[in-house]
Order: structure tokens, then C-alpha cells, then sequence
């Protein structure tokens, strides 16, 4: 094969974003998170467009989420590597016994928070005290429960109802004034958008700032793993990196990968900047542990009534994973979505 002809299969596999590196053995790691692939959690749909994931040696398996089960039961009985969890679900699992790291942070700004219609006439979750909260699942129930601690109120002040997570179902119980509220997360508010109702969030500010989903691991799993979750977390990063090059072309896979989320084009594009504040880190390295934001959460989620106690930070931050995580070429991701864009846009 000539040098042109070499050049010129290197270029085209760069631009349809495939590896040009040889095939490597791949290693399935198993995650359960809320939700299937979305724009919520870009990182992993964009990685894998970009075959990020495959270059890692790693397939990723996303196990049903739709369940009653508490996430940490599926790392402890080994179906998965990974279980994404939230401050409420890290604590009390720790305290109920669960010998569990919190390995990397994926969300270091809350998704979480409490929206009512553009009408109402609440300016703060104190407004809501004798009122009917929606809830999208059980899941939201601490959330809102931190929420009112913070105006000094107690759950016990409002009535709560589980919607689920059906769009037109939370935009009926706005619409017909059966909640003055919900207590959700932002693809919840995208779902209401796309089915005519107008929200604002009136979310405390001292929630805003959290380690709102972060990938937790059996202790015992941390070195048996290592090559798979570093590979793992490595791609994930990447593929954050890529939307801070290139938006556009983020969006673009996003509406290729996930149409379902796409078919009101604005709701997408504000579901996409929605998530860009939640997923790329604030710490300087990708996914790093926070012990001080950590420190300072817990005494809040207390006071709420969300945990029975404090946990010692140093005993459940392990940050072994974020420095080869992190490791990675930054110029070389922005080749590689760029040439995705020049090929598919």
C-alpha cells in the first residue's frame, strides 16, 4: 500500500470517529444508572460514538434501572462494577454496612431540584408547606426533604405523590393543579417543556453545589477491576472533554444516538446545556473526589433528616482511579470530534 493510500484510510477513519489503533480485547463493564443512554450523560454517548470506550479495551452494559431495588445491592452482589448513586443513597448505604468507595464524581453540580409553573405564585420551597408535591420517584423524596430543612421545615409539612417519570403525566399533574411542585431532576423539566408547561426552579442554592452522582465500587472489586474502570472512567472523560471543543457536534451525536430526546429541537439543545453544567468537572482533574464539599453536604442531609449520621470522609473517597482517568491527550480529543464534525455535519 502507497504512503498516500495509508494517509488517506487514517484520515477517513479519524473523521468517521473510529480507532485507528489495533482491535483490542474487550472487557464488558457493568453500571447501573436513572437512566438508559441520554443526554443527561453525554460522556458515555459520545465516548462510545467515538469509540473511546472500544479504544479502552471496555464495552459498556447498562443495566435495567427501572427498579425498586437500591442500587448498592447490585454492586454488593457483584451483577454490577458500577452503580451510580447520589449523597443520600452513598451515606446511608455506608451506614448500613455497605463496604463501598465513592471512586469518581460524575456530577459535582445538582441535577436535582424543585420546579413549579411559570404561574405559581411560590418564590421558595417554603411556599409549598401545606401543599401536594409531586415526586418522580422515591428517589426525589430526600431531595425535597433536604429542600424544606433548608427554610427550616420537615416533609411531614407537605403532602407527597409518586408521579413516575412519564412526561405527559407530570405535565397533566401541573396543568390540572394536582401538585404545586415537583421534585425532579432536569430531564423531568425538558419533559415537561416538550409537553406545553412552562416551569421555574425555586431549588435552595445551598443544594446546588453537590456531589449528585458519583460512581460507586465494592471495596473488594477496586484492584480485581483496575484495568477495566480506569479504561472506563478514561473514556468517560474524554468524552466530557469533547463538548467543551465542539457543542455542536455533541449535539449532533446526541441526536443521532438518542432521537427520542431530540424531537422537540429546542427542548434537546436546553436539555444538552443542562447537562454540560451538571457533567464537566469543576476540579481540575476529571471525576476528582471532593472531601471538603463532602464534609460540608452532610451535616445539611442530617439536619434533614436524610441520614442518621455523619460519615468520615476519608472513610469512603478513594480517589486511586482519577489520575490515569485523567490521563489523556486533550489536544488529541479535539482532533478527533472535530473530524467527526467535518465528516457528519
Amino acid at each position: 500500500m502507497t504512503l498516500t493510500k495509508v494517509l488517506s484510510t487514517a484520515a477517513i477513519s479519524a473523521a468517521c470517529g473510529l480507532a485507528a489503533a489495533v482491535a483490542v480485547a474487550q472487557t464488558t463493564v457493568n453500571m447501573i444508572n436513572p437512566l438508559p443512554r441520554s443526554t443527561n450523560f453525554f460522556p458515555l454517548v459520545v465516548g462510545e460514538e467515538l469509540g473511546y470506550f472500544e479504544e479502552e479495551g471496555v464495552a459498556v452494559n447498562l443495566l435495567p434501572s427501572d427498579t425498586s431495588i437500591p442500587y448498592v445491592a447490585f454492586i454488593q452482589n457483584g451483577q454490577a462494577d458500577l452503580a451510580m448513586l447520589d449523597p443520600f443513597e452513598t451515606v446511608n448505604a455506608l451506614l448500613a454496612g455497605a463496604d463501598i468507595n465513592t471512586v469518581f464524581e460524575v456530577m459535582q453540580n445538582a441535577p436535582e431540584g424543585i420546579a413549579v409553573p411559570d404561574a405559581s405564585g411560590a418564590q421558595s420551597v417554603a411556599d409549598l408547606v401545606g401543599t401536594t408535591v409531586g415526586l418522580v420517584s422515591d428517589r426525589d423524596r430526600a431531595f425535597l426533604q433536604a429542600a424544606l430543612a433548608t427554610k427550616g421545615h420537615t416533609i411531614d409539612e407537605v403532602d407527597t405523590v409518586v408521579l413516575g417519570e412519564s412526561g405527559p403525566t407530570l405535565a397533566a399533574a401541573m396543568r390540572d393543579g394536582a401538585v404545586s411542585a415537583i421534585s425532579g431532576a432536569a430531564p423531568d423539566w425538558i419533559a415537561l417543556i416538550a409537553n406545553g408547561i412552562g416551569t421555574r426552579l425555586i431549588t435552595p442554592d445551598e443544594l446546588l453545589v453537590s456531589p449528585a452522582n458519583t460512581f460507586a465500587m465494592n471495596v473488594d472489586a477496586i484492584e480485581d477491576k483496575r484495568d477495566a474502570v480506569t479504561g472506563f472512567l478514561r473514556a468517560w472523560c474524554k468524552g466530557m472533554h469533547a463538548v467543551t471543543v465542539n457543542r455542536d457536534a455533541v449535539a449532533e451525536i446526541l441526536k443521532k444516538n438518542v432521537p427520542e430526546e431530540w424531537e422537540i429541537e429546542a427542548a434537546g439543545q436546553l436539555y444538552l446545556d443542562m447537562s454540560i453544567g451538571m457533567n464537566v468537572s469543576v476540579t481540575a482533574r476529571c471525576g476528582d473526589t471532593q472531601a471538603d464539599v463532602w464534609a460540608a453536604i452532610q451535616p445539611q442531609m442530617k439536619a434533614a433528616g436524610g441520614i442518621a449520621e455523619i460519615v468520615p470522609v476519608e472513610d469512603f473517597l478513594n480517589d486511586t482511579y482519577i489520575e490515569a482517568a485523567d490521563d489523556f491527550d486533550r489536544a488529541e480529543v479535539a482532533d478527533e470530534i472535530n473530524a467527526w464534525a467535518a465528516a457528519n455535519m
